[in-house]
Order: structure tokens, then C-alpha cells, then sequence
């Protein structure tokens, strides 16, 4: 389990209308979903053993960190193995629940823990690794005026195509420069176009896709 560093800064203004929905569906979710969350802590612990949650840096603003909370899905390695995102470099650690839950995005249901606390939002740019916003400031600049969410528009326009982007990388050093180069510029286009837009409705129509997307047939 990986420390995550705290950093001063001030946290992004949210609407109340925003907040009051992240925190009634967050909650709500929580009630219905726990006997599920508890299966899913029960499995990786007897499967996987410990640590059964993988809590990580993250960055609500340019110079903010939080400690983001998901069910672990890779095996444990040295915390140099951890940096950067992850690639067909890092396949080797996943097992098959490891992968189930990420393609299901059942890994992230510890992240209402996040929206409560007010590190995130329900809907937001996913939040990014402390070493792409220092190395890409002006942009994240931009991007992370919008607090962070579990799910967004990049996201969910854009997950599967970057999960097969970056499995065909076979060192950390492909993957990261992939990510920079491909992953990066697009996601922020989808997120800014988000922020021009965003109101609750359209919160609303992106969780009910996010929702709906473990039983949508995968394309290829």
C-alpha cells in the first residue's frame, strides 16, 4: 500500500446543486452496493492476500494531492514498478480478478469513499499522477479547474481505446512516452469540452452510461 503525500492548495469551488448530487448518490450507492464491496474485499483477500486496497497520489489541483482509494489489482512490486500508468509492462502482475475488476471498473467503487470526503466528484477529468501535471502544468491547469470525478466523458470515451493503446507497450518507458504523446492531449480536449458544458443533466446522462458500461459488449 502506497503512501500518498497531502499537499497545501486550495480546493476547487463545486457547485451545491453538484456537491448535494455527488453526496445523495454517493451514499446511496454505498447502502445498496456494500454486500457487493465487501464480496469483492473478501475475494481479493483469500485470491490475492493482502493488501487487499491500493490507496495512491492523486491530484485534485495543480498542487493538491489526495489519497485516491481502489481495490488492488496487480500484484505488489517495488514502488519504482508502481510509476507511470499502466501498460502491457505491467500485465504480467494482473491475475484474472485482477482484470475482471478493472474491465468492469469494480475496482473503483472504494472511490465513493473520495467523493464523500470531497477529494472528488462523481463526474470530472479522472485525477492525474502528480508527475504528468508538474510535467505538463499549463494544461492540467486548465483541466483540474473541474474537480476530479470517477467517471467523466474521457473516460468513457475513451477507456477501452487507451487500455488497447497502452497493452501493446512492452516496457514502462513505452508506455509512459504512449501515454504522454497519445493519451494526454486527447483526454484533456474531452475534459475541457466537458467543463464548457457541464450542468447536472449532463452528470446524470454520463453516469447512467457509466452505469450501463459493464454490460455493454466490449468491441474487439
Amino acid at each position: 500500500m502506497t503512501a500518498a503525500t497531502q499537499t497545501p492548495g486550495p480546493r476547487q469551488a463545486i457547485a451545491p446543486s453538484k456537491r448535494a448530487l455527488d453526496l445523495a448518490v454517493s451514499i446511496l450507492l454505498l447502502a445498496l452496493l456494500w454486500p457487493i464491496i465487501l464480496l469483492i474485499a473478501l475475494a481479493l483477500l483469500l485470491r490475492e492476500g493482502r493488501p487487499v486496497f491500493y490507496i495512491a497520489e492523486r491530484m485534485q489541483t495543480p498542487d493538491r494531492g489526495f489519497g485516491l482509494i481502489k481495490f488492488r489489482t496487480m500484484r505488489p512490486a517495488p514502488e519504482a514498478a508502481n510509476r507511470g500508468v499502466t501498460g502491457g509492462d505491467k500485465s504480467a502482475r494482473m491475475s484474472r480478478l485482477h482484470r475482471l475488476l478493472r474491465r468492469s471498473r469494480a475496482d473503483e467503487l472504494p472511490q465513493l469513499w473520495n467523493v464523500i470526503r470531497g477529494d472528488m466528484s462523481l463526474v470530472g477529468p479522472r485525477p492525474p499522477l502528480r508527475l504528468y501535471v508538474e510535467d505538463h502544468a499549463a494544461l492540467y491547469a486548465a483541466v483540474l479547474r473541474d474537480r476530479p470525478g470517477i467517471t467523466g466523458l474521457a473516460s468513457l470515451k475513451l477507456a477501452d481505446w487507451e487500455e488497447r493503446l497502452l497493452a501493446g507497450c512492452a516496457s514502462a518507458e513505452e508506455t509512459d512516452a504512449v501515454y504522454r504523446r497519445r493519451s494526454i492531449p486527447r483526454k484533456a480536449r474531452l475534459d475541457l469540452i466537458y467543463q464548457k458544458n457541464r450542468n447536472l443533466c449532463f452528470d446524470l446522462a454520463l453516469m447512467g452510461q457509466t452505469a450501463a458500461r459493464p454490460f455493454r459488449r466490449r468491441r474487439g
